[in-house]
């Protein structure tokens, strides 16, 4: 019933001098970031596609995974935005279970964050080399986000977060797009809150300062389905949900209002295989009603190079998930195109 010290955290500084980004990174981020938010105020009609594993959880299979992305991306970059999912650290509804790379830089060794913010960053600086994409990650901890606000282009905050009061201030201060998921119970209005709170200026206390913020006029909401007092899941990315959704966003004051569909979690019922049945009706009910197409902005897809999902083990396949079952390349590779197709 106590908190035992294990090793001092480094400073920002002092990571930022270990694991730097290089100025040609910085401007293919600057470029990339000017692009998303165009997207979100409406000036570019591409589709947004947040895709890649649940967690990213071994450096070289994540990078090969983001190479063939950045291919991909080479043929349907005039339709869709990629934006590749490196997601390094994981809410564990029950504590157990692989916490990402922040919290275990080698899934099959004793926790180390000091190596795993190290290694994290290098992770990120080596996709965004590779492959001229950058990517997006999980605001598990709000403490955490000076350590790599200067790499990411797009941040979500989780569905068990969105409630919490820093997230949503700390929110206001990002200047990259923050998507809001609606709360494991389905509530709307509690996803709205927050998008509400992270487009407002506030004061607070942040990283040993007291602080104040502009406000973030591209907070916005990503339905990810819920699931009922009974433990079942509960979808929310039919046509009704989006209009409903819309209509929310009609009846208040938002900036660039913005829908994204997670199509995995609740939505598929973590059947991994439906997301892209479920991105195939998004885009059909998103091409039949004009507000839903210019207010649904992209979708988020787990995906990897091999299909599924494994134990920790030491007989490792590499490029399957050990978080949640993900979508293999092949379908991967045949969605994206079909995506181009009919957006």
């Amino acid at each position: 019933m106590s908190f035992t010290r294990i090793r001092k955290m480094p400073t920002v500084e002092e990571v930022r001098d270990m694991m730097s980004m290089p100025p040609e990174l910085q401007k293919v981020k600057e470029k990339r970031d000017r692009e998303l938010k165009d997207i979100f105020e409406g000036k570019d009609d591409r589709f947004i596609v947040i895709v890649g594993p649940c967690s990213a959880d071994r450096e070289d299979p994540v990078c090969e995974y983001i190479t063939r992305l950045a291919e991909v991306n080479e043929k349907v970059k005039d339709r869709l935005f990629i934006v590749p999912r490196i997601y390094t650290a994981k809410p564990r509804t029950t504590g157990e279970g692989y916490k990402g790379i922040f919290h275990q830089p080698d899934p099959e060794k004793q926790p180390n964050m000091f190596e795993g913010i190290i290694a994290l960053r290098q992770m990120h600086i080596r996709a965004i080399r590779e492959s001229g994409l950058t990517a997006a990650d999980e605001m598990l901890y709000p403490a955490n986000l000076p350590y790599v606000d200067d790499i990411l282009s797009y941040i979500a905050i989780g569905a068990r977060s969105v409630e919490n009061q820093q997230h949503r201030l700390t929110s206001s201060g990002i200047d990259v797009p923050v998507g809001m998921k609606n709360p494991t119970s389905g509530d709307l209005s509690v996803m709205f809150n927050s998008i509400k709170a992270a487009q407002a200026s506030h004061e607070f206390s942040y990283s040993g300062y007291e602080v104040s913020t502009s406000g973030n006029p591209y907070a916005h909401a990503i339905l990810r389905g819920s699931t009922n007092k009974h433990g079942n899941n509960q979808q929310n990315y039919h046509y009704e949900d989006l209009v409903l959704a819309a209509d929310m966003y009609a009846k208040g004051t938002y900036q660039n209002p913005a829908i994204i569909v997670d199509a995995n979690h609740a939505n598929s019922k973590k059947m991994y295989k439906e997301q892209p049945r479920i991105v195939s009706e998004v885009l059909h009910s998103r091409n039949c009603n004009i507000i839903l197409k210019n207010v649904v902005k992209g979708v988020m897809i787990e995906s990897y190079l091999e299909e599924g999902n494994q134990p920790i083990c030491h007989n490792y396949i590499y490029g399957k998930s050990i978080t949640d079952a993900c979508l293999g390349w092949d379908d991967t590779e045949k969605l994206l195109y079909k995506m181009a197709e009919e957006v």
